[in-house]
């Protein structure tokens, strides 16, 4: 690989973790000064919660830069739920095992180049949908910036607070 190529690639892993950065704060910003009442409270018809959808997030992080981009990921220290997010967990450990599997998605990307191919599946991907790291990042930034925005329109619908976050 030429100088060039790892510069431009540098420069590229730089903007992309940036961004995705930039939605894992947003996400924290919205619910930050939540109590728990707050944010295990469901108040849209699908029955999704704050604090579900902040476990859902660092379950997306790590199915998706640990089982996806290198293949496996540690066991969790709790079952499947069977209520999608939704939790049973208090906030200190889901807030906790959302920032661990950042931190571990982060490792992932600073150990590989983005066009590095996965070495798992997502169920249901047809098998050249995944790509590479880059698909799993700009997908991250997409999903991780969706669920912001559901979140703070329930932060709205909660507080009346709005335009929390970085961004």
């Amino acid at each position: 690989m030429s100088i060039e190529t790892v510069e431009k690639e540098d420069g590229e892993k730089t903007s992309l973790l940036g961004f995705l950065a930039a939605q894992r704060a947003c996400v924290l910003a919205v619910v930050d000064g939540l109590d728990a009442e707050a944010l295990t409270a469901s108040l849209l018809p699908s029955g999704w919660t704050p604090l579900g959808l902040v476990e859902h997030l660092g379950y997306a992080e790590r199915h998706w830069f640990q089982e996806v981009a290198t293949g496996a990921a540690e066991p969790l220290d709790w079952p499947d739920d069977p209520a999608p997010l939704t939790t049973p967990r208090p906030p200190d450990v889901v807030f906790a095992f959302y920032r661990e599997q950042c931190r571990r998605s982060d490792a992932v990307l600073a150990a590989a180049p983005l066009s590095t191919p996965p070495r798992g599946r997502h169920p249901g991907a047809q098998e050249d949908e995944v790509t590479d790291l880059r698909w799993i990042v700009l997908h991250m930034i997409e999903e991780t910036a969706r669920h912001a925005g559901h979140l703070d329109v329930v932060r709205e619908l909660l507080d009346g607070r709005t335009g929390l976050g970085p961004r």
